[in-house]
């Protein structure tokens, strides 16, 4: 794989036409590829994105796109073995890649699912109820999400050219948005080589994904006000792509996420003999380690109490010394080389500055025994441990970007909390202690800092997964120097990369723009029960209005004693007609419920299956003994399942009295039959 990175743009493979320059294997200096400055069209890869890709990708429901996020993931998987390869050259043992490589897998799977299970199978998100403009009802609003008509721009680090690319790319295409993506040079040929498997197997739509290799030069220049930017690397370059003409004045939404002096607090409980202890330098040494260090997400801060301060270093020397550094296929490699030597002088530079107030308490920046490969010719590295003398500045301010980590002693939880803000905002923080008074002290005093806190004790340990994992379900990003932004984050993710635009009309005009019922706009009736109607006939909007029945006093009393709810509204007339909400014996809420199913279901088999639910049910009238009660059932929402010969209908069901006073308000949720298309 010596040759010239290829770009993928408007729908072919480019080749430069120069020979570009060598990227080298982080083990051993030999090339890996090269790669050129010598780009595609840039500006005919933008459009070709806005005007093959979008249309293409935003025909298709939510459900559909999530179908095919999992089809891409599975098929991703099997190439594990090629993508192993090329990571292990990086310098990234199989530790490091499968967070990598199999990370980006379980990414697309998680938004697959989160797609499939928390979205609608159309292409419309709404957002939040109805709210009611009018005394008469005929003018409401309703806030909703839509698919913007431009492209995501991803501009990626090099420390995750796998799970940097995927996690984008996911809430993106579910979204709506194609995606053009921009990965650094020292380990491009890695996401080159998964775009080109996904292109291979023609699952995504053309111009929904394509490549830049190499040059950076123009990219925000061709983007606008529907385009987002997603960047992932140094403060430095983030606050350049904040500068842009683009960026400051075009529209272009960007979102970065940058440099992390990420904390992990040791609580004041934890003694030595403490399972929270050796948790705490297990996660401290996984952090360094791991990815050789070059993580976001790792711990760049090690605060410790100062009584404690000794037996953590102790400690973490210990476990630290037992760390092998060595070629990233060797079997015994615990630790890799860094991606290339370049880096790893700039780590070395950031180590002289930290150490202006701290001293080196494990490693040699310049020496390391290497197994595996000739530590001349590979970026290796040693684990490198300081201790910070009190008051300095420079842990708060300069990151090693490496297998580097400062012990910081605090002498209060308040100062703690301090020292963590020092940082002026990080991606992550934690905090181990068995202490719930500590942890709610911390936690609120470090979460307006971090995008991200984690808690660990003993309880949660055996399941949890770590200080430096990003989830797809949960924010990535953090305030201040993390860059302000969020990634991920399950739906919050899909959304960020839509328009949320609020609709006012009347209620049949927004029934008919979001495909779900509004209160307020026609029922729909006609002689065949709604539950008679399979997918195929069903409609949004069709309505059954019961028939009455009275709930006597005997109903009450046959519900106390069959289910044990006797609470004195139900069976106490003294008490009941002393509290002015009831005023006399009411019926069981839940009384209320069933008796109202029994008005509105058809017993016989037919396209409903099941019902699987009830949601956002209330009571608002108390029903007295001897009311006349009836309902009102509207289809509001159909969502067929595209993996399964039913889908879910959800129905709007008011009951109301024999004085036409809503009783009670919930949604029934069902499965229905399909049918015939």
């Amino acid at each position: 794989m010596s040759g010239v990175l290829e770009s993928y743009a408007r729908g072919s493979w480019f080749t430069p036409s120069d020979e570009g320059t060598p990227l080298a294997d982080a083990n051993t200096g030999e090339t890996v590829a090269r790669i050129s400055k010598n780009a595609p069209d840039i500006a005919g890869m933008i459009d070709y994105a806005r005007s093959v890709g979008g249309p293409a990708v935003r025909a298709l429901t939510f459900h559909e796109r999530a179908v095919l996020l999992k089809e891409v993931a599975k098929h991703l998987m099997g190439y594990k073995d090629e993508f192993y390869a090329l990571s292990h050259r990086t310098g990234a043992t199989s530790r490091d890649t499968m967070v990598d490589v199999d990370g980006g897998f379980g990414t697309l799977f998680g938004f697959s699912g989160k797609g499939r299970r928390e979205l609608p199978n159309s292409t419309v998100i709404l957002d939040g109820p109805p709210e009611p403009l009018s005394k008469g009802g005929t003018f409401v609003g309703q806030h909703v999400y839509t698919s913007r008509p431009g492209v995501a721009l991803q501009i990626n680090a090099f420390n995750f050219p796998v799970w940097g690319m995927l996690e984008k790319l996911a809430p993106a295409f579910l979204a709506g948005l194609p995606s053009i993506v921009k990965p650094a040079d020292q380990t491009a040929y890695l996401t080159v080589a998964v775009v080109r498997r996904i292109i291979e197997s023609g699952l995504l739509p053309e111009g929904s994904l394509q490549v830049l290799v190499g040059t950076h030069e123009g990219l925000l220049d061709h983007l606008g006000p529907q385009d987002i930017v997603g960047f992932t690397g140094s403060a430095a370059t983030g606050a350049l792509l904040r500068e842009h003409p683009n960026v400051v004045r075009g529209g272009v939404q960007l979102n970065v996420e940058a440099d992390s002096l990420n904390f992990s607090m040791l609580g004041p409980d934890v003694r030595v003999e403490d399972p929270e202890f050796d948790l705490y330098v297990k996660q401290v040494v996984a952090e360094m380690t791991v990815k050789a260090g070059q993580k976001c997400t790792a711990i760049r801060r090690v605060l410790v109490p100062s009584g404690m301060a000794d037996a953590v270093i102790e400690a973490l020397t210990d476990r630290l010394s037992k760390v092998r550094v060595g070629a990233a296929d060797h079997p015994d490699s615990r630790m890799g080389a860094l991606v290339s030597l370049e880096q790893r002088e700039a780590v070395r530079e950031a180590i002289g500055a930290l150490g202006h107030s701290a001293e080196i308490v494990f490693g040699d920046p310049d020496r390391v025994e290497v197994i595996g490969a000739d530590d001349g010719s590979g970026a290796f590295m040693s684990p490198i441990l300081l201790r910070a003398e009190p008051g300095a500045r420079e842990p708060h301010e300069i990151e090693a970007f490496g297998p580097v980590s400062t012990v910081i002693t605090y002498d209060t939880v308040a100062e703690a909390v301090e020292l963590a803000a020092l940082g002026r905002g990080g991606l992550v923080g934690s905090l181990v202690t068995h202490d719930e008074d500590v942890a709610r002290e911390v936690v609120l005093g470090t979460a307006p800092w971090h995008g991200r806190v984690l808690v660990l004790d003993r309880d949660d340990a055996k399941e949890s997964t770590g200080h430096g994992s990003p989830l797809p379900a949960l924010v990535h990003g953090g305030p201040g120097r993390a860059g302000g932004g969020e990634e991920l984050g399950g739906v919050r993710g899909v959304k960020h990369h839509m328009q949320r635009t609020a609709l006012q009309g009347s209620p049949d005009m927004i029934t008919a723009i979001t495909g779900q019922w509004t209160p307020g706009s026609r029922r729909l009736a006609d002689e065949v029960h709604p539950f008679r109607k399979d997918l195929s006939r069903l409609r949004i909007g069709d309505t059954i209005e019961s028939a009455e029945r009275a709930v006597t006093r005997a109903d009450i009393d046959h519900f106390a004693e069959f289910t044990g709810d006797t609470f004195y509204a139900h069976t106490d007339e003294e008490a009941a007609a002393a509290n002015p909400l009831f005023g006399g014996i009411v019926a069981h809420g839940y009384l209320v419920v069933s008796l109202a199913a029994g008005l509105f279901v058809d017993p016989a088999p037919g396209p409903v299956l099941a019902n699987f639910g009830v949601d956002h049910l209330r009571f608002l009238t108390p029903v007295k003994e001897d009311a006349v009660i009836k309902v009102t059932l509207t289809a509001k929402q159909i969502t067929p399942r595209t993996n399964a010969d039913y889908g879910e209908v959800r129905w709007d069901a008011v009951v109301t009295d024999q004085g036409g006073e809503v009783v009670a308000t919930y949604d029934v949720l069902t499965l229905v039959a399909k049918g015939e298309e």
